[in-house]
């Protein structure tokens, strides 16, 4: 049966981590954000020619070995400072998404990986984002701080992504509904009615024949 991806962009403080996570665990396949950034901050330390030879080093079960041995984050993380561009480090988080999406059926969070895949037929796109009020105070009841504190994290942390985005894209505008399948307002939604639209977003997608044969629970 085809693999298939998922690709989360997401507001800090929306649930978009909480509800890729959860939706990984109900279809059986792992999410993956934090440790694509681990692993490329690690791999930026090998010679140049290291992905010239990935298809002996890092192809399949070993790039899912490597990845299953870092550890998961389990709390939000913010970007507080100003973003500052890393090409190398962009090209290794790009051809571990790429490698993966080769070889498995995973949910991938946040790192553009919407835009490098976006050729792709078998990927869902999904951007998650919700009103200000809610994302303070699901960060303030997360992250055990102030209302204040929050609202700067949300602030700082959105520009950092969206600079981010905007860099690696090309210009491209991060929240342009144009770049996604769906755009979710997980307020309005909850985390479950999200994670059923994307489920049925990715039957759509991937056609029914196929749908027939995957088991969801």
């Amino acid at each position: 049966m085809e693999n298939f991806i998922i690709t989360i962009a997401r507001g800090f403080g929306s649930g978009g981590r909480e509800i890729a996570s959860r939706l990984a665990a109900e279809l059986k396949i792992q999410s993956y954000e934090n440790r694509i950034l681990t692993l490329a901050s690690q791999l930026s330390g090998y010679d140049e020619h290291f992905f010239k030879e990935a298809d002996e080093k890092l192809n399949g079960s070993l790039l899912a070995a490597r990845l299953a041995g870092l550890p998961k984050l389990f709390s939000p993380r913010p970007n507080m400072s100003a973003f500052v561009s890393n090409e190398r480090l962009f090209e290794y988080q790009k051809q571990i998404i790429l490698e993966l999406a080769n070889s498995q059926s995973c949910i991938i969070v946040g790192k553009c990986a919407d835009y490098i895949l976006k050729e792709r037929k078998n990927v869902v796109s999904v951007y998650i984002e919700a009103p200000r009020d809610y994302c303070i105070a699901r960060v303030v009841e997360r992250m055990n701080i102030s209302p204040e504190e929050a609202e700067q994290m949300i602030v700082k942390t959105d520009k950092y992504r969206a600079d981010y985005y905007k860099y690696y894209t090309g210009g491209n505008y991060w929240t342009n509904p144009v770049n996604y399948d769906v755009t979710l307002n997980s307020e309005r939604l909850g985390d479950d009615g999200c994670m059923e639209v994307i489920k049925k977003c990715l039957k759509l997608k991937m056609g029914e024949k196929w749908s027939e044969n995957y088991e969801w629970t």
